[in-house]
């Protein structure tokens, strides 16, 4: 027998002591799920422990057997657990007997047994299996009322710890928690912000469970929440939103400009859209801005009822514009917004358009202010200016620049050329002008002298007689 045989049978002998006299050994451990949930019931022993094809027996306390395996090979299922049950066949040779319960169910609960039979002994082990299940009631609260939220543990196991989550971070403050029967459970006062999904964290003895559920705060879905920010550029249309939750009826819904305070007639123009709406019962109250001005910026809100509960929500609009500041060769534009606190970054792109209309990327310049040189590639087109915050793009703005250019993109000399050439036409044409005057006048002239032919004999004679006179004096 070499030196690897005897280390394991020196191993084999030194366990098979250990366990001398002990027929049956239980072991006990917790298992939390949540409903819904598959959960693993784990069986291990060393797999040095095992000689021979085990047999192996899972059992619930109360439901009888769930899965039974004998040294053949032959397996056996019960009849209620047949589709929901698995175990891992790789894994048996090495020890591993668990098993798998799909789509847990409350049903389930209660204490299991896996037993494993080595021939010499055979091991126990019992496993605990509890229920988390989360639950509000109502389950859809209205925003600014009471729910309860619940977190039952089934069967209940004194000296937990219970943790909430709300979407995926702790809640602070921790809520106080009463203890009824099964289950911790505290009253909440909700708003917009406890909308989302709650998890219920149980820990015991170093095991650990959770389950979740999504509160669904019925009222104002659209903004979210309150101080949104809505921006739009000069001149463009848009959308301030007020969405409220499919089935409520909203009645007297309607809008009013908070800041600045002083009323504009854009300002009255926006509550009459609100108030005019055609259908009252309707649960989107947004209204539209046809052609935004720098002087509709400010904060916004709006607001219905619902059984007896008035329900608002404000926005701020952001007017965003540029400037633009012409210099003796060059011109300066800033992208200028009505409140720039969550803007970190300003990009301005240079865009022109080929024959085919179709769009041609220039340079990129970062930010607020750029200084484009006059009479450059870079006066003709289009300057977009684009703001990011933190999560990312929030608007942006164009200016066309080929209408600087046209009035600015002259050099002197040819400003002085074209002022010659425009005076030197002029001239032209006032002589033109004042030679067909004339022909006119002339042809009127004889037009009203050809009407009185007795007129005209008497100035001709009139005429001659004088040049007569002329003449006999120069005679003399």
């Amino acid at each position: 027998m070499n030196k690897t045989n005897l280390l394991d049978f020196f191993i084999f002998g030194m366990v098979s002591i250990l366990i001398a006299g002990a027929r049956c050994e239980a072991i006990h451990s917790e298992v939390f799920a949540a409903e819904g949930s598959d959960v693993v019931l784990p069986c291990k022993y060393p797999a040095i422990l095992i000689s021979s094809p085990p047999a192996i027996v899972w059992s619930h306390k109360e439901k009888g057997t769930i899965w039974r395996k004998e040294r053949n090979g032959l397996e056996y299922r019960g009849s209620r657990w047949s589709q929901r049950v698995q175990c891992p066949h790789p894994q048996l040779e090495s020890g591993t007997f668990s098993i798998q319960i799909n789509s847990v169910t409350e049903d389930d609960v209660g204490l299991y047994s896996c037993k494993v039979d080595l021939r010499s002994q055979v091991i126990e082990k019992q496993v605990m299996l509890r229920l988390i299940k989360v639950s509000f009631s109502p389950p859809a609260p209205l925003s600014g009322s009471n729910t309860e939220l619940s977190c039952a543990l089934k069967p209940w196991r004194h000296g937990v710890s219970v943790e909430w989550m709300l979407n995926n971070n702790p809640y602070l403050p921790q809520p106080k928690t009463g203890l009824h029967s099964d289950k911790v459970s505290r009253v909440l006062k909700v708003t917009e912000k406890e909308r989302g999904t709650w998890t219920c964290v149980v820990t015991y003895k170093g095991e650990r469970g959770q389950a979740s559920a999504a509160l669904d705060v019925k009222g104002i879905i659209q903004p979210p929440k309150d101080n949104a920010k809505v921006y739009a550029t000069v001149g463009s249309p848009v959308t301030l939103p007020c969405v409220f939750s499919s089935g409520l009826r909203t009645l007297s819904a309607g809008w009013e400009k908070i800041s600045p305070v002083s009323p504009s007639t854009r300002d009255l123009q926006l509550l009459s859209l609100a108030s005019s709406s055609p259908d009252q019962l309707s649960r989107d109250k947004s209204i539209r801005i046809s052609e935004v001005t720098y002087e509709d910026e400010g904060t916004y809100r709006c607001g219905g009822n619902v059984a007896q509960q008035r329900l608002t929500r404000t926005m701020q609009l952001i007017v965003a514009k540029i400037v633009r500041l012409k210099q003796k060769y060059s011109t300066m534009l800033t992208c200028e917004l009505s409140d720039a606190s969550e803007v970190i970054e300003y990009v301005w792109a240079h865009v022109t358009y080929d024959e085919n209309a179709t769009a041609i990327l220039g340079s990129i310049q970062k930010g607020k202010d750029i200084t484009i040189t006059d009479g450059s590639e870079e006066s003709w087109g289009e300057w977009t200016c684009s703001f990011y915050g933190k999560e990312g793009l929030l608007g942006n703005v164009t200016y066309n620049t080929h209408v600087m250019s046209g009035l600015s993109g002259q050099k002197s000399s040819s400003a002085s050329h074209n002022t010659a050439t425009v005076v030197g036409l002029s001239f032209l044409l006032i002589v033109l002008l004042l030679i067909v005057a004339q022909m006119y006048k002339n042809h009127q002239r004889r037009k009203r002298i050809f009407q009185y032919p007795a007129l005209e004999t008497i100035v001709h004679t009139i005429s001659n007689e004088r040049e007569e006179r002329q003449r006999n004096r120069e005679k003399i």
